[in-house]
C-alpha cells in the first residue's frame, strides 16, 4: 500500500468565509490555520498548499479574553540602533487596521517559508462586514456553533 500524494491537478479549493463578531481570536486563528493548511482534508499533503481560501469579516469585532488586551504587546524593530518599537493589543484593536490582530496569530500558527506564505496569501481579513468575493460564491461557516468556548459570551460594548 503507497502513501497518497495529491498533485497540484488534483487539488480542490474552496471559498469559505467566516463572522468574527464575539468569536475568541486565538481558537479562531487555529481553526484558520488549520483550513489554510488544508489538515480537514483527507487527501492533505504537507508539501502542497491545499487549503482552501477563507475570508474573514467583522476582524474587528473579535474578542481577546482576560487582560490580553491591556497586556499583550507587538513589538517592530524599525533597523536602526534601538528602534524596537511596541504596541498594544487594544490599541490595535481600536486603530485603523484591527484585522492585522487575526492576520498576525494566523501567520504565526503557519509554518515560516515559502509554503507558509503561499498559505498565507489565502486568508483576507475584513474589519467591516463587507467583502470583495462575493463571485467566488463562499460557503458560511459559523466557529462559534462548532464549540461554544469560541465565543465569549459577556462582549464588552465597544
Amino acid at each position: 500500500m503507497t502513501t497518497y500524494s495529491a498533485k497540484a491537478s488534483e487539488i480542490e479549493k474552496k471559498w469559505i468565509v467566516i463572522d468574527g463578531t464575539g468569536l475568541v481570536v486565538g481558537r479562531l486563528a487555529a481553526l484558520v490555520a488549520l483550513r489554510l493548511r488544508g489538515k480537514h482534508k483527507a487527501t492533505y499533503t504537507p508539501h502542497m498548499d491545499c487549503g482552501d481560501n477563507v475570508i474573514i469579516i467583522n476582524a474587528a469585532k473579535v474578542v481577546l479574553t482576560g487582560q490580553k488586551a491591556k497586556k499583550k504587546v507587538y513589538y517592530h524593530h524599525t533597523g536602526y540602533i534601538g528602534g524596537i518599537k511596541e504596541r498594544w493589543a487594544e490599541d490595535i484593536l481600536r486603530g485603523a487596521h484591527p484585522e492585522r490582530i487575526i492576520e498576525k496569530a494566523v501567520e504565526r500558527m503557519l509554518p515560516r517559508g515559502p509554503l507558509g506564505r503561499r498559505q498565507l496569501g489565502n486568508l483576507r481579513c475584513y474589519a467591516g462586514a463587507e467583502h470583495p468575493h462575493a463571485a467566488q460564491q463562499p460557503e458560511a461557516l459559523d466557529v462559534g456553533k462548532l464549540n461554544p468556548k469560541n465565543t465569549k459570551h459577556h462582549v464588552k460594548a465597544a
